[in-house]
């Protein structure tokens, strides 16, 4: 019988957990009893604030996840500080971005330093904090990586060129971490939104875009970022143990796999 841990016995560190999105990912794992390590960039404020929801569970630490050595210093301050190591990563960090579809760069200003910005924050970051979390994972025998995706590389309604080449590289990697994890019982999932309503991210979309997707869903709403986070929830949770390697959509069902 292979290892699982339920959510309240877990050490779950989200990255680019300090707002948007990631507020309600952590947010959502501390309701369920997690212990919650707040990676941040920039947002000192706002990670620290979060902390005091469960002062007892939860960390705010610092960190680019770029810089492959400033994570391992991340996880080894987890470590010391809960006494135990983090057995689930929710990569979560985006690289600086904005869905506003008229200030994007269409495909004559297209540059390669677009899409290498993507590829390094958004693959590269989950690369870090996969190789990171390995050696804590395989000492207890357990592990659960769960990465961020979008639905635009299945229905790219907006083009978002560099952002959406970067979410597929991650869902490749994904599948392929996958493969390579599961012996160790370390799966690998992905969670792909749409456009939520609302994020520091989506800040700048217009109204009338988040009205067209919510009239093109069966549920006839944009889906919310505690929606979504309650959504990713599930692959860290014992009714997952034997899913990997797949992606969930939570759209309102405006993709279907």
């Amino acid at each position: 019988m292979q290892q699982s841990f339920r959510l309240d016995q877990q050490l779950v560190l989200v990255t680019g957990g300090a707002r948007g999105l990631g507020e309600h990912l952590v947010r959502a794992f501390l309701r369920e009893g997690a212990t919650v390590v707040i990676n941040y960039f920039n947002s000192a404020e706002a990670a620290n604030k979060l902390v005091n929801v469960a002062p007892e569970r939860a960390l705010a630490v610092q960190a680019d996840v770029t810089d492959r050595a400033a994570v391992q210093a991340m996880f080894d301050q987890a470590r010391q500080h809960f006494g135990r190591p983090v057995t689930t990563v929710i990569n979560n960090a985006l690289p600086e971005f904005s869905f506003n579809g008229d200030a994007r760069p269409n495909v004559e200003q297209l540059s390669w330093d677009d899409l290498n910005q993507q590829f390094m924050g958004v693959v590269g970051g989950a690369l870090n904090t996969t190789q990171a979390a390995l050696a804590g994972m395989r000492e207890v025998g357990f592990g659960r990586i769960v990465n961020v995706g979008t639905n635009l590389f299945q229905n790219p309604v907006v083009p978002y060129h560099d952002y959406t080449a970067g979410k597929a590289a991650l869902l490749s990697l994904t599948r392929t971490l996958s493969q390579d994890l599961g012996p160790d019982n370390i799966t690998v999932n992905m969670v792909s939104g749409g456009l939520l309503r609302t994020t520091d991210a989506s800040a700048a979309t217009p109204d009338e875009v988040f009205d067209f997707i919510a009239a093109s869903t069966p549920l006839r709403r944009v889906t919310t970022p505690a929606e979504f986070a309650d959504a990713t929830l599930f692959f860290a949770s014992t009714w997952a143990r034997s899913v990997t390697g797949q992606n969930l959509v939570v759209d309102g069902g405006l993709v279907k796999n």
